[in-house]
C-alpha cells in the first residue's frame, strides 16, 4: 500500500492526514497545527456493497492492465479543448464484478459449442454469464428429454393467450440435431469459454401440465436438472416471463387441470408455485453439496394502462405470496418502444434513463411490500427497434456501452444481454453475431455490438470513478481504475460533430503515456452504419462489421502525456483509453 510519513508514523494515501492528526491529538504532549495534505494518488476505500448486487459481488477479481509492448505513437492533438471530463480517482462508485458483458444463448441457432469460429470469439469475449436455455421456450423445455420424448402429463397442445390452441412445439435437452442445442453442448460451451451458467427452468409445465399435481411435477423436473447440473451452476430462474400472456402457460385448459388452478396466470400464483420450486430446488442442491441462487421473475416497470390485470398486479401478487423466498430477481427490458423506427436520440437516452427506472420500480415494491431488498439480475436486454436496421449497427454498439454503466451506477448484480445469435430478419436482428443469413456476410462474424463491448472489456478496470463533463451534452465520460493503478477512460461522442476533450484526474498523476483505441461508424445506411472502424481498421470488402480477421492483435494509439490527456474525439465516435501510472 502507498503511503506518506507525518509525524514518523505511516499514513496510507486515501486517508486524510488531517484526520489522522486529529485522532491523535490527545496522546501528543506537544501538539503541532493540523497538517493539510492533498496526495496527488489515492487508495480510495470502496464504497459497501448494494442490497440490490450482494452476492453477485463475490465474483469481483482484481484486475491489471500491461502496456502494449507495441503501439502506433500519437502526437499529442494540437487543438483547444472545448470539454473537459474530470475524473475523481478518490470516489469510488462500485467495484466492477464480471457480470455484465453476460450474453443468451438459444435453441434454434444449431450446436453452437461445436461452432469454432464463435467459440474463439466468445473466448476473446469473456462474456462471463451466458443463459439458457433460451428465453420463452424455456417454459417448453424438457432439459432431460429426447426429441418428441415429452412426459406423458404434456398436452400435445397449448392455448394462446385468446383461448385458441396450437401444438405444444416442446424442446428437449438431449435433442442432438445439428438444427438445435442440446443441454451438454450448452454445458460444454460454458467450459470452452471459461463462463458460468444462468439457467431458466420450465415454469410453464406447472400450469399447463396434466397431472394431478402439475406443480409438483414441474418442480420436481427443476430439481432433477439441480441434480444433473451437479453444482456447476450456481444461478437458476424459475420462467421466463411468466406474466406476459405470448408465455406458454399464461393461460391453461381448465379442464384438464387436476389441482384447481385459474385460467389466467397471477402474481400471487406464480408467488406460491415458487415456493414449492425454491424448496425442491434448494433440496436437491444439498444433494450436490454446492448452494444455489434462485430467481423469481418480476415485471421491471409501473404497467400502463393498457397492461393485462396479470401484469399490473404481477409483483405485488408475488410478494404478498412469496415473501423474501427468492434470492434475486430477474428482469427484462428492450429499452426502446416495440418495433419503433427509433432515432438516434431515442436509443441513446434510453441507455441513460432505462437502468434507473428498473430499479427504483422494482425496490420500490420490495420496500412497499416490507421485504428485504436483493439483487437485481437484468438477464434479457436489447432494443426494440424496427426499420431501420438499428439492431445490427454501431449506435447499438455505442447504446450497448452506455448501458454497462447505468447497470453498474444503479446496482444491477448482473446484466446477460439477448442473444448470441438469432435471425436476420432484414436488420432487426438481436444477435452479436450473424447466423449467417445476412446477404454477404460470414456465419459467426460478429455485429458491431461485439466490437465496443468487447474494447470495452480491454479498457476497463476493476472499480467504476465518478466522473463529470463540462463544455457540452453530447460527451459521456465513463471511468474506471485498475488495481494495478492504471485508469480506464471511455468518452463517448453521441453528437454530429468533433469535440477535442481534455482530462483532468483528480487524485492521479498521468505516467508516462496513455493509450487508446478509436471506434467510428462506417459510412453505410446514414445513422445506422451496420460497421465499426478500429483504429482505421475496418470490415473486408465494404461488408457489414468489423475488422473480423484482426481485432484482438490491432495495436492501441499511445500519446505522451507530458503535455496532458487530451484527444480529438469525432462525430459518434468512442475511444477506450487507458492511462499509465506515474
Amino acid at each position: 500500500m502507498k503511503a506518506i510519513c507525518i509525524n514518523n508514523l505511516l499514513l496510507p494515501l486515501g486517508i486524510t492526514a488531517t484526520f489522522f492528526l486529529f485522532a491523535c491529538k490527545k496522546s501528543d504532549p506537544h501538539p503541532t497545527p493540523p497538517v493539510v495534505i492533498t496526495p496527488t494518488d489515492t487508495l480510495p476505500v470502496d464504497p459497501a456493497v448494494q442490497n440490490t448486487m450482494g452476492f453477485f459481488m463475490d465474483r469481483w477479481q482484481a484486475k491489471n492492465f500491461t502496456s502494449p509492448s507495441a503501439s502506433i505513437q500519437q502526437p499529442l492533438t494540437a487543438n483547444a479543448a472545448t470539454v473537459m471530463v474530470t475524473v475523481n480517482t478518490g470516489s469510488v462508485l462500485t467495484k466492477i464484478a464480471p457480470n455484465y458483458f453476460g450474453n443468451n444463448s438459444n435453441l434454434w441457432c444449431g450446436q453452437l459449442n461445436s461452432q469454432t469460429a464463435l467459440m474463439n470469439h466468445l473466448v476473446n469475449f469473456k462474456p462471463g454469464i451466458i443463459r439458457g436455455p433460451a428465453g420463452s421456450v424455456s417454459d417448453v423445455f424438457f432439459f432431460n428429454a429426447n426429441n418428441n420424448a415429452a412426459p406423458p402429463d404434456a398436452p400435445a397442445t397449448l392455448l394462446k393467450s385468446d383461448g385458441t390452441a396450437i401444438a405444444a412445439g416442446y424442446w428437449y435437452g438431449k435433442n442432438n440435431e445439428s438444427w438445435t442445442y442440446s443441454i451438454d453442448g450448452y454445458y460444454n460451451m460454458l467450459q470452452q469459454t471459461h463462463s458460468v451458467g444462468l439457467l431458466t427452468v420450465n415454469y410453464g409445465y406447472a400450469r399447463y401440465g396434466t397431472g394431478p399435481d402439475p406443480v409438483a411435477a414441474a418442480a420436481h423436473l427443476a430439481a432433477d436438472w439441480v441434480r444433473y447440473d451437479a453444482g456447476r451452476t450456481t444461478y437458476w430462474e424459475v420462467g421466463n416471463e411468466c406474466f406476459g400472456d405470448w408465455e406458454a402457460g399464461y393461460r391453461i385448459n381448465t379442464a384438464t387441470n387436476h389441482d384447481g388452478q385459474p385460467e389466467i396466470i397471477t402474481g400471487a400464483l406464480y408467488g406460491r408455485h415458487f415456493k414449492v420450486f425454491a424448496d425442491s430446488m434448494r433440496k436437491a442442491a444439498l444433494e450436490t453439496g454446492v448452494p444455489i441462487k434462485i430467481a423469481a421473475v418480476l415485471y421491471d416497470s409501473e404497467p400502463q394502462a393498457w397492461n393485462s390485470s396479470t401484469i399490473k398486479t404481477w409483483n405485488s401478487g408475488y410478494f404478498a405470496e412469496a415473501g423474501n423466498t427468492a434470492d434475486y430477481y430477474a428482469v427484462h427490458n428492450y429499452f426502446t418502444p416495440y418495433q419503433e423506427n427509433s432515432t438516434r436520440a431515442t436509443i441513446f437516452n434510453s441507455a441513460a434513463t432505462i437502468p434507473a427506472v428498473v430499479k427504483n420500480y422494482v425496490t420500490a415494491g420490495i420496500t412497499a411490500a416490507g421485504l428485504q431488498v436483493k439483487p437485481i439480475a437484468m438477464t434479457e436486454w436489447n432494443l426494440f427497434c424496427s426499420g431501420s436496421k438499428q439492431n445490427v449497427s454501431a449506435v447499438a454498439g455505442i447504446h450497448a456501452v452506455l448501458t454497462m454503466a447505468e447497470f453498474l451506477k444503479n446496482g444491477f448484480g448482473a446484466a446477460v444481454r439477448w442473444d448470441l445469435a438469432n435471425r436476420w430478419d432484414n436488420g432487426d436482428d438481436h444477435g452479436m453475431f450473424s447466423y449467417g443469413d445476412e446477404p454477404g456476410v460470414a456465419a459467426w462474424s460478429p455485429r458491431p455490438a461485439f466490437y465496443y463491448l468487447y474494447y470495452f472489456q480491454q479498457c476497463a478496470g476493476d472499480r467504476l470513478l465518478s466522473s463529470t463533463v463540462t463544455g457540452s451534452t453530447d460527451i459521456v465520460s465513463i471511468a474506471t481504475s485498475f488495481s494495478s493503478g492504471q485508469k480506464g477512460i471511455v468518452l463517448v461522442n453521441k453528437g454530429t460533430t468533433s469535440k477535442t476533450v481534455t482530462i483532468d484526474f483528480k487524485y492521479f498523476t498521468p505516467g508516462a503515456k496513455f493509450y487508446y483505441y478509436t471506434l467510428k461508424p462506417g459510412a453505410d445506411n446514414g445513422d445506422f452504419s451496420g460497421s465499426v472502424i478500429v483504429n482505421g481498421n475496418g470490415p473486408a470488402n465494404n461488408l457489414p462489421g468489423g475488422p473480423v480477421a484482426n481485432y484482438s492483435s490491432i495495436s492501441m494509439y499511445a500519446t505522451a502525456a507530458a503535455g496532458g490527456v487530451k484527444v480529438d474525439l469525432p462525430a459518434g465516435a468512442v475511444i477506450f483509453m487507458v492511462v499509465d501510472k506515474k
